[in-house]
This record gives C-alpha cells, structure tokens and sequence, in this order.
C-alpha cells in the first residue's frame, strides 16, 4: 500500500510501516513539512496515497468523506509524545491489514477503533 506519513508523527512510523511492506513516505521526505492541510491534502490524492495522521481535522468526514480517496488513519492518543502514537500505529498494525482499510477514515484512540466507511 502507498502510504503518506504526515509531519505529526515521528520518522519511526514510516520505518514501522515500510517494514510491515508499505511503500511509506514522510512528508519530511518530501519537502513538504509546514504545509497547510488543503496543500498536503491534493498532493495526497494526487500520489493516491493512504494518509496516517495525528490532525483530526482529516477524521471529519464531512470534508473528507470515506470512498473518495485512498483513505486515512487518524491516530489519537490520550499523552503527547512519540510512545503513545508509535503504540496506536503498532495497534492498528496488529489488528488489521491497512490494506482493508483502503478507502475508508479510521480513528484509532487507546479506547476504540473507528471505522468510517462510505
């Protein structure tokens, strides 16, 4: 699966993911840290790209609703820090193969798994 990692998330995601066979990329990588979400947002969907973020402005799925894109995962821990979204990555990993995911916005936090389909 193409993957982008977004700015909010440690460079260890992209690691993580490539090792479970993704083909991730870390807006890092690209240039393209600072970006406003609607910039990052068209480069996303211009490389069809399944989207791992911590911004749970791309869970509302008003503006970004389940079916029209590669899809998005949105983690929400309870700590800041590197740990607790390396945890909830580790999670989703374990329970579900993104690819099953495709398409669709899942908010994962320590208590639940969401999934939003279209």
């Amino acid at each position: 699966m193409h993957i982008k990692i977004d700015e909010d998330l440690p460079r260890v995601a992209t690691t993580l993911l490539g090792a479970h066979g993704h083909d991730a990329v870390s807006v890092f990588d690209q240039h393209l840290s600072g970006s406003k979400d609607p910039a990052l947002w068209e480069v996303v969907q211009a490389e069809s790209r399944f989207l791992v973020t911590a911004d749970k402005g791309f869970g509302d799925i008003r503006r970004y609703p389940p079916g029209r894109y590669a899809g998005v995962l949105v983690l929400r821990p309870d700590e800041d820090g590197i740990r607790p979204l390396i945890d909830l990555l580790e999670r989703v990993l374990h329970h579900y193969d993104l690819t099953a995911l495709a398409g669709m916005t899942t908010v994962v936090s320590p208590r639940s798994i969401r999934i939003r389909r279209d």
